[in-house]
């Protein structure tokens, strides 16, 4: 009896991890749709789901940022979903439906394409790795990528795992390979950001045109209670690209057992990622990430941190004096 449990066991395996590979082929994804029959609340739970990627990536497009792109239906998903609902007029509980999904999908291209690898995608140069101790990283000439496909996963928003599991048997670092990837790249939010909202309560931050519409809608991770993210009105007072980070124990917090400043050099899986959107506030700004998965799952050190490719669009749709308020 035990063998055949296991042989059971086996065959229910296998057939699992076929019926993972095929749903994330290109045209799988690309066809998926709603499914009335099909609970919301099982979508994505315990592996990525064709729907939920296909759903993120059309978030995405919307310019309702769904964090990072994984097939998971969480929280970001569902906030995403939710703002989305509220601008387009539907009942907006972030859960969806059918009304929600056409309105996301009418004339929506590809959500999964073909992208040629390129020599500057896997240029480097790399690190081999990036330690977490600020004084080792003090002592790097960069923070930068540790490998082709990490550039590639941020290129794409996607989860390096997934941009994996889709390309099971590609190179990522050779140029000339085709690989599939989400259609996100090159969709620009259309407009300017006059304003920008953070949200502590939701943990999002929205960017409004001069006509009071939502622009851009973000996760993000706003502060703790240790090291709570300020109140009020202010503005922004610069962007800087590729920043290097100041660490100032003194004013802000410690990190181990380094009490003596530090200047980390720049790159994107430094302390403030990619960018650095300095407000009038000292000490305060909107940033990037190393971590895109937690963003909107954890706490920062008082500043509002995005993932690297949103906090560079928001960077792109303002400019210094924009008006900038945290709301409870």
């Amino acid at each position: 009896m035990m063998k055949i449990a296991l042989v059971v066991l086996s065959v229910i395996l296998a057939a699992t991890v076929a019926g993972a590979a095929l749903a994330f082929d290109p045209a799988t994804v690309n066809s998926a749709n709603y499914d009335e029959n099909f609970s919301a609340d099982d979508w994505g739970i315990k592996r990525p789901d064709a729907v939920v990627l296909k759903l993120q990536i059309m978030l995405d497009r919307a310019h309702f940022s769904p964090g990072l792109i994984d097939g998971h239906m969480g929280e970001n998903t569902e906030h995403a979903l939710r703002e989305f609902e509220k601008r387009s007029g539907l009942p907006a509980d972030g859960r969806l439906d059918r009304e929600a999904w056409n309105a996301l999908s009418q004339g929506m291209p590809k959500v999964l394409v073909t992208y040629e690898v390129t020599k500057e995608d896997v240029a480097g140069p790399f690190a081999a790795s990036i330690p977490e101790d600020y004084a080792a990283m003090a002592d790097m000439d960069s923070l930068s990528y540790t490998s082709a496909a990490e550039f590639l996963a941020e290129k794409f928003h996607i989860d390096i795992e997934l941009l994996r599991m889709l390309n099971p048997d590609a190179r990522l670092e050779k140029p000339g390979e085709e690989i599939t990837v989400p259609n996100v790249a090159d969709v620009a939010p259309e407009g300017e950001v006059e304003r920008i909202e953070i949200d502590k309560t939701k943990g999002v931050v929205r960017g409004y045109d001069p006509d009071g519409a939502v622009v851009v809608d973000y996760p993000a991770s706003i502060g703790s209670d240790v090291n709570p993210s300020p109140t009020g009105k202010m503005s922004v007072k610069g962007v800087a690209r590729n920043p290097k980070y100041s660490y100032r124990p003194d004013k802000n917090f410690q990190q181990q057992g380094n009490d003596e400043p530090l200047t980390l050099p720049p790159g994107p899986n430094g302390p403030v990622g990619s960018i650095w959107i300095d407000l009038t506030k000292e000490t305060y700004g909107i940033h990037g990430t190393a971590d895109p998965e937690i963003i909107g799952k954890t706490s920062s050190h008082g500043c509002v941190r995005l993932t690297n490719w949103d906090a560079q669009q928001l960077g792109r749709l303002i400019k210094p004096g924009t008006k900038v308020s945290f709301v409870e």
